[in-house]
């Protein structure tokens, strides 16, 4: 039986993105800790990815960062509690997902965004149910909210697709607080 209840939380690691989305994922990541989670995630040191692990291990908390033995290559690691290193991105998205208890989505690139459509495909498909928060600071995620809207209108996705995941506008939204809380 696990002992840890996990936030699995996708975001870049582009350390040029704005500071104000790094500074409420720091925040974010101490609230994981005030709420009894730890963190799992890819393991990177800069960006909302590093601002996360920062937020959690440095007031306290555990932080599991899993990460391709080749991410050294493109990103820094960060000194995680403990970090598991993978052969694969696909290997990586795995175990995050087997351990994970909520998904966060905090503002990222094209990385965040395959995690993000593959657990929402997961969650289509049944093979996960738990909750799933888009993390839409200062509108970062407008656009794509837009596009799929523009999808449901064409008829290639579902109308129902907005129900398999929160959106989340604040790291204080009741959206995401009430899993956080739970």
């Amino acid at each position: 039986m696990r002992k840890r209840k996990y936030v699995c939380v996708y975001g870049g690691a582009n350390e040029k993105i704005e500071n104000i989305h790094k500074d409420e994922l720091y925040k974010l990541g101490k609230i994981i800790n005030e709420c009894g989670f730890s963190l799992i995630y890819g393991a990177g040191a800069t960006g909302c990815m590093g601002a996360i692990a920062r937020g959690v291990k440095e007031n306290g908390g555990f932080v599991l960062g899993i990460s391709p033995t080749f991410m050294k290559t493109y990103e820094e690691i960060f000194p995680c509690s403990k970090t598991v290193l993978v052969k694969t991105m696909s290997k990586r998205k795995d175990i995050m997902e087997k351990f994970a208890d909520i998904f966060i989505v905090a503002p990222g690139g094209v990385g965040t965004m395959d995690e993000f459509f593959q657990i929402i495909t997961l969650k289509y498909l049944n093979r996960i149910s738990n909750p799933i928060i888009l993390l839409n600071l200062n509108g970062f995620y407008d656009s794509l909210i837009t596009f799929i809207e523009d999808l449901i209108k064409q008829g290639a996705v579902i109308n129902e697709v907005f129900s398999l995941f929160d959106i989340a506008t604040s790291i204080d939204d009741k959206k995401l607080l009430k899993y956080l809380k739970n």
